[in-house]
């Protein structure tokens, strides 16, 4: 049995966030396991609501996680503060965790924040070196290194600069570029590598990173390659997105059972 864990905010509408990472590991045939950072809600006014758990909190969740039951590959998503970024950290350097996949999830798509302001150098510093992937889309791998990402050339200059910090591996995400093809960048300090789709033109795109990452680390947990996981990882998203549902108010989430039940 392959094993997985995501620590993440929880999401009540259950497109993003933990939920969506542990439907993409059951679709993967990985048993996920989660451990809350934060209780997010959003409603049809826009109002976003946060509740972060105390690092007590996160640390209890991660070490019977661990502890009891085992893993194979961890992902991270919203962690929200320093002190939970610091924590969790900790934990991988204790556990010996060298599949870590880390979605730097620092802003919502309509552009509120998830991640304190301060906590952006914990994720630099802390988490960063000891990921083997790290899955920033246009606006976090702006936000991580402080210039405009807007184009493919700017893509692969961003994945340089973020593998600086450490990680083995750059996915910097490029599906808020325009273009036929949804581009993104793989980087491992050697020569950039594109992988590419065809583009879904839909605006109903909630949870797509999640689910992105949540995909790769369900792949690394079963000892694929980086590259073999990130495309996996690419085409099961894109089904995902293609069959992506509208929902009664804001972005629809994707359908995490839409790659296992295509023609």
């Amino acid at each position: 049995m392959y094993r997985a864990i995501s620590v993440a905010g929880s999401n009540s509408r259950g497109g993003a966030g933990l939920q969506a990472d542990l439907k993409t590991f059951q679709e993967w045939d990985v048993f996920g396991m989660g451990v809350i950072t934060a209780i997010a809600t959003l409603h049809g006014n826009g109002r976003r609501d946060l509740f972060p758990q105390s690092t007590a909190s996160v640390a209890a969740q991660l070490d019977s996680a661990v502890d009891s039951m085992g893993v194979d590959a961890l992902k991270t998503g919203m962690l929200y503060s320093s002190e939970v970024i610091r924590l969790v950290a900790d934990r991988v350097r204790k556990y010996q965790l060298d599949r870590l996949v880390v979605d730097p999830v620092i802003v919502t798509k309509t552009g509120g924040n998830l991640l304190q302001e301060e906590a952006l150098q914990a994720v630099k510093q802390e988490l960063l070196p000891l990921a083997q992937v790290v899955t920033p889309n246009l606006p976090e791998a702006e936000k991580l290194t402080g210039r405009n990402v807007r184009t493919l050339e700017e893509m692969k200059e961003a994945a340089r600069r973020i593998h600086e910090w450490g990680p083995a591996y750059v996915l910097v995400k490029g599906g808020r570029l325009q273009g036929e093809k949804a581009l993104d960048v793989l980087y491992d300090g050697s020569a950039p590598v594109i992988v590419e789709a065809k583009r879904v033109e839909t605006t109903h795109t909630n949870g797509a990173g999640c689910t992105l990452s949540a995909a790769i680390t369900a792949e690394l947990a079963k000892g694929k390659s980086v590259e073999e996981a990130v495309r996996i990882g690419k085409s099961f998203v894109t089904a995902a997105i293609a069959a992506s549902w509208e929902t009664k108010e804001g972005v629809g989430p994707v359908n995490h059972w839409a790659y296992r039940r295509r023609t």
